[in-house]
């Protein structure tokens, strides 16, 4: 049977960094592995920033966002059937940062999936320097994510300063608890608090077979993409120096909603005096902008309650909302 993992993580956790290292320990290790990737909306932006990847035992598929959840399931489903039949020791699923786990679950007790896969490790990717004051809803996903999971990796810990891990780990439980889930967790057991840049074999070796915990806790109704917005914002001429200074107003302005990341492309000139593309990936802790082979003109927002028209005109250059 083919193996399958879920790894998920909130909005700017930092799963697709994640995702790129395992992934790569995956294929050193010899497996033929599938990554099945989907976003919030048309356009998979993490998905070109895994193309890297790509090769003999390394293939990348997709689902195309933007559809209500009825039709994710159904599209979730014939993915999988189709990566079933190519020969992969491995799947690795990477949904968007807003996800009911239950779709997964649920997906491998169907036929003929049922035959055809094992649920692996259930990766629950948390950033160290997570916001304490998160929404119910946010803090709904936040619980339903590292309830089941068998690993909880804390990203950035190397940026987190003194006691900003132990308050996120103390956050998770108190998510863990307002969904009544029995679940209570702690660093060294089912977490892993670690520079990503210095696991070792055994560290991927415990993530790769992590498996996974069948916690309960009060299920409550997702609706579509609400109350979490994304917002598309297509060829827009920015510069990197524009594109820094934007990106502080827009998560310093109340006026523009809760803005959990904000991620894209764009070119610029190169060393040598010709464009060439980076990427974006912003936060409200960090901007990183870094060079990258290939890309399409796009930013997007992600957060809650979001004001397009404010958060348009600090894109075009504007100094107030």
């Amino acid at each position: 049977m083919i193996k399958i993992d879920l790894i998920t993580g909130f909005l700017g956790s930092g799963k697709t960094t994640f995702l790129k290292k395992y992934a790569a320990w995956l294929v050193s290790r010899g497996e033929k592995i599938g990554i099945l990737e989907n976003d919030l909306g048309p356009v998979n932006v993490d998905m070109m920033l895994l193309k890297s990847l790509e090769g003999e035992n390394c293939e990348l598929e997709m689902i195309s966002g933007g559809c209500d959840r009825e039709t994710h399931r159904r599209r979730f489903r014939t993915k999988l059937i189709a990566m079933g039949m190519s020969g992969y020791d491995r799947v690795l699923v990477e949904p968007s940062g807003i996800y009911d786990t239950d779709e997964f679950f649920d997906a491998l007790h169907e036929e003929p999936l049922d035959r055809w896969y094992e649920t692996g490790s259930v990766i629950a990717v948390v950033d160290a320097k997570l916001e304490p004051d998160l929404s119910e809803a946010a803090d709904y996903i936040l619980a339903s994510e590292a309830a089941c999971a068998g690993c909880i990796l804390i990203s950035r810990t190397q940026e987190a300063l003194e006691g900003e891990t132990a308050e996120t780990i103390a956050h998770l439980n108190r998510a863990l608890e307002k969904v009544q889930c029995g679940r209570r967790l702690r660093a060294g057991e089912e977490i892993l608090c670690r520079n990503w840049d210095d696991f070792t074999d055994a560290d991927f070796e415990r993530i790769a077979s992590c498996g996974f915990v069948p916690a309960d806790y009060v299920k409550r109704g997702l609706r579509d993409k609400e109350p979490f917005d994304s917002l598309f914002f297509m060829n827009s001429s920015v510069t990197e120096e524009g594109l820094r200074t934007a990106a502080a107003r827009i998560f310093g302005d109340p006026g523009c909603g809760r803005v959990f990341r904000i991620k894209g492309f764009f070119k610029k000139e190169g060393m040598d005096g010709r464009e060439a593309w980076s990427e974006l990936n912003a936060t409200r802790h960090k901007t990183v902008i870094s060079p990258i082979e290939e890309g399409q003109e796009i930013l997007i927002a992600i957060g809650e309650g979001l004001n397009k028209e404010k958060i348009e005109r600090y894109l075009q250059g504007g100094t107030e909302g």
